[in-house]
């Protein structure tokens, strides 16, 4: 049996039979030559049971140890995808084929998905705009959540917890299939104190502030999802629908309305399990419905979806600037409605897999509350694309694609509530005018796969697109939680990349080694750059274009040293440089930084049933800065990971999973940190708990 590094397998040829493996486990991995060759980007797939044995806390935390994807950590419960320094709305999060819609523009809004019902997941690192158009600029993190049960009844229960935070939480599902009718239930429960830092106090614009046992005050939250399926399966013709439902509430650091907490009356230090002013909570909806049609030669699969997002995010009412004292606490809502289709067709001839497809979507997005950030919105988005996948050898395989997009934008105006004196007039001061744009764009890739031996090789080169978000288009206002002043650019164009990627590996029963670069040019990189100014007491940023351009390496190497021992090691690297603009010459700001990873794993037995390993991860000083951002610098933590499976009567199975994160206690800042601004260091010790019973 040949073991393959999981994060050599985005370009890697497996036999049947095959075992892949990342960092602290062992992961199933596909079994057939084909799946591997189908594709010439870089693609890693991981199954359940990775996901349950390197449980880190959120979703993005679990996935971090693969080569170029990094969690944006959030407060103290939840974390955005970053893939090769690319989030947000250059990144795609789609749920069993359907993007996944919420107010992800926000740097402390998180991924509104139940991470306890996701079967498998699959990390496409680098542009995939041909199949899933705009926001796939930088990537796609597709999840699945529709895995068809086999037995007449079966199920799971998790308890989990992380010391940081001291989180509890309990997941349970249920599912069973009779003749062609089955059925899937999902439910999770789970809740926070405030987290912990190394530290007893921060500094925040010259103001120290005080913490009391090394905790940030208000960050306790909770979470409470659920969702059902019911589905058909037969021969030739599969469909289900899925109704899903996320809640969450989260407080935010109470320092980071600014210095108002000592003005306040609320006592934050009381509890710190208890979540007062100023939090947020959301609320995500999601109805899917998936069908899919196949024989011989001819396959069809249709898409729709329906989801409604809202959130609000309270505090205590403040005048700021010429704003009075507001008389409630809502200070932003955005209720956000989202209506999906896409159908896809595929059809083989001879050596040639012929696909076409066309998608749709449209979004109704209407604010709240007496503070502004972005406007009210309509989009609407229709794109189609066609495919061909063309097997010259076994070992040789092409491929290349078009694809068209349409997009429309409609902002509309605002004016503040309260008065501002222009030129010693009183004025209901305009923050967003009505503004209509529309956008296309034809985008194309064509790849190359290639194997020979013990070599697997690819490459793909490519255009992408992005349409800018009303955000980037109407944004003028503040952003507390990110304690800068955002303003939006009405005149934004469509970003578009041209890409080349690359990866190539070697593997024998003893050594696998990989390496991937890639290189991104952006004419017109749409981002939000700081300034020198201050709009009311806030430093100010706002949205802008300019060439930029891009380069990075991952590479890899696992050493079976005997049947039991494993080390690995694997490092990434990323540049950025605008070409044009008022920042030329700079690199893009919070830019990661280097980063190596490193350890040392012990198998119980070989298929990886048990096994714990040390990990070091070092990363560099990041010296690469926008002014006024500040250079960070370096650390390095040390990482404890186990688990194991235990097999009770019959089908039942009894499995425990630890991971300790930064075993040292050590103080560091991520220089792509939420809190790095005012000072904030990461959490400090945190060790996750998982403990499950399958049967």
């Amino acid at each position: 049996m040949i073991t393959i590094l999981l994060a050599a397998t985005l370009f890697a040829v497996e036999p049947a039979d095959t075992t892949v493996t990342l960092d602290a486990v062992t992961v199933t991995g596909q079994q057939h030559h084909y799946y591997k060759m189908r594709s010439s980007q870089t693609t890693v797939q991981v199954n359940r049971e990775y996901l349950n044995q390197n449980f880190a806390g959120s979703l993005m935390q679990t996935l971090e140890g693969i080569p170029g994807v990094k969690a944006m950590a959030i407060g103290s419960g939840q974390s955005k995808p970053v893939i090769r320094g690319l989030g947000f709305n250059r990144l795609a999060v789609v749920e069993d084929g359907i993007k996944h819609e919420g107010q992800q523009w926000g740097d402390d809004h998180g991924l509104e998905i139940d991470q306890f019902a996701i079967d498998r997941a699959e990390v496409i690192k680098g542009p995939a705009a041909l199949l899933y158009g705009s926001d796939a600029i930088g990537g796609v993190l597709s999840l699945y959540t529709n895995h068809v049960p086999t037995e007449p009844l079966s199920g799971s229960v998790q308890l989990f917890g992380r010391s940081n935070n001291e989180q509890l939480g309990l997941s349970a599902r249920i599912g069973g299939r009779k003749g062609k009718f089955f059925f899937r239930a999902n439910a999770t429960l789970i809740d926070y104190a405030d987290f912990r830092v190394p530290t007893d106090s921060i500094q925040y614009y010259s103001y120290w502030i005080k913490l009391k046992d090394q905790r940030l005050r208000n960050t306790a939250g909770c979470e409470r999802d659920g969702s059902v399926m019911l589905g058909y399966q037969g021969y030739n013709f599969h469909t289900d629908v899925r109704v899903s439902d996320s809640y969450s509430k989260s407080g935010f650091f109470a320092n980071a309305h600014g210095l108002e907490v000592r003005l306040s009356d609320i006592d934050y230090d009381r509890s710190r399990r208890d979540i007062d002013l100023p939090y947020q909570w959301v609320n995500h909806l999601k109805v899917l419905s998936h069908t899919t049609w196949r024989n011989d030669d001819v396959s069809a699969e249709l898409n729709l979806a329906y989801q409604k997002n809202v959130r609000e995010e309270l505090s205590e009412p403040v005048s700021h600037g010429y704003m009075p004292k507001p008389d409630g606490t809502l200070e932003r809502r955005f209720d956000k409605n989202t209506y999906t289709a896409g159908l896809s067709l595929r059809y083989e001839l001879g050596r040639h897999v012929l696909q076409g497809g066309l998608n749709g979507e449209y979004q109704h997005n209407r604010r709240d509350g007496w503070g502004f950030i972005i406007p009210d919105f309509e989009t609407g988005s229709v794109g189609g694309y066609v495919m061909d996948r063309y097997t010259l050898r076994d070992n040789l395989i092409l491929n290349g694609g078009l694809r068209f997009d349409y997009a429309q934008t409609h902002i509309h105006s605002y004016q503040d509530w309260y008065t501002t004196p222009i030129d010693g007039t009183p004025v209901y001061q305009q923050r967003s005018e009505e503004r209509r744009r529309h956008f296309t764009s034809l985008t194309w890739s064509a790849g190359v796969n290639y194997s020979l031996g013990q070599w697997v090789m690819k490459a793909n080169v490519g255009k992408s697109f992005r349409v800018p978000i009303p955000k980037e288009l109407g944004a003028d206002g503040i952003n507390y939680h990110i304690f800068r002043y955002e303003r939006g650019n009405a005149s934004l164009d469509a970003e578009e990349s041209y890409q080349i990627d690359a990866s190539v590996s070697w593997a024998d029963d003893m050594w696998e080694v990989g390496i991937e670069p890639y290189l991104n040019w952006f004419p017109n990189y749409i981002y939000l750059t700081p300034t020198a100014q201050y709009v009311e007491g806030l430093q100010l940023y706002h949205h802008t274009q300019a060439r930029v351009l891009r380069y990075g390496v991952e590479a890899q190497a696992t050493c079976h040293i005997t049947q039991h021992w494993q080390a690995h090691v694997q490092g990434e690297y990323l540049y950025a440089r605008q070409k044009s603009g008022e920042k030329k010459g700079y690199t893009l700001p919070f830019s990661t930084p280097w980063s190596v990873d490193g350890g040392l794993k012990y198998l119980f037995d070989w298929h990886g049933e048990g096994f714990v390993g040390l990990r070091a991860h070092i990363v560099g000083r990041q010296n690469e800065i926008v002014p006024p951002e500040k250079p960070t610098d370096g650390y390095w933590t040390l990482n404890l990971s186990a688990g194991k499976q235990f097999p009770l009567k019959g089908s039942t199975t009894l499995s425990v999973a630890m991971h300790a994160d930064n075993l040292l206690d050590r103080r560091y800042y991520n220089h792509t940190s939420y809190y790095r601004l005012i000072d904030v260091p990461e959490p400090g010790r945190n060790i996750a708990v998982r403990v499950g019973l399958e049967f």
